[in-house]
């Protein structure tokens, strides 16, 4: 079996290439971006070991897929001859909005804000819900200097919205009360 060098030494000047062979700065909002969504599905890789609920890994290992997915269209330069193979589609912002459905089902109407924390797996859930939030805000920048697809900004805003129901979920699971907020 060939050894694969995981070193290329191709980026030790500070930039990276996109998909289609393109080169820029690794400080770019593009990189920025899905250096995030990495960021996101790392932190919810963590999120899914704390999980006992069969169908709540099973909804994150296919927000994980779509994250790789959104990944490369992030990465792959919007001059390419050769466009991405990836999307996202109505269908999977629908699919996201089902999981917040079901997360939802049979929790308590909401009693003000919360702040993170609660269970572990909760507060865990929290720490990808707040790198969705800065994703969101690394893409939304891009999108202002070059078009990101429409499907990629609405996935990741109700990404960040499943995640805090889905803490909220955790810690009603747990019987763990959630800390509200209250102004001093």
């Amino acid at each position: 079996m060939k050894k694969c060098n995981v070193y290329t030494r191709t980026g030790d000047a500070g930039l990276t290439s996109l998909v289609g062979g393109k080169r820029i700065p690794k400080s770019s909002l593009r990189i920025e971006s899905y250096g995030t969504i990495d960021e996101l599905n790392s932190q919810l890789g963590l999120l899914i070991t704390y999980l006992g609920e069969p169908a709540d890994c099973e909804c994150l290992e296919r927000i994980q897929g779509q994250l790789f997915a959104i990944g490369n269209i992030l990465a792959t330069d919007s001059d390419s001859k050769e466009p991405c193979k990836c999307q996202i589609t109505a269908e999977d912002v629908s699919e996201l909005e089902h999981c917040i459905d079901l997360a939802n089902e049979g929790l308590p109407g909401w009693r003000g804000f919360t702040l993170p924390g609660g269970c572990r797996a909760a507060a865990v859930a929290h720490v990808c819900r707040t790198v969705c939030r800065r994703a969101e805000r690394r893409i939304c920048a891009l999108n202002a200097e070059e078009p990101v697809d429409k499907y990629v900004t609405a996935y990741i805003n109700r990404l960040s919205d499943y995640l805090y129901v889905l803490a909220c979920r955790l810690n009603f699971l747990g019987g763990t009360d959630e800390i509200l907020w209250h102004k001093g």
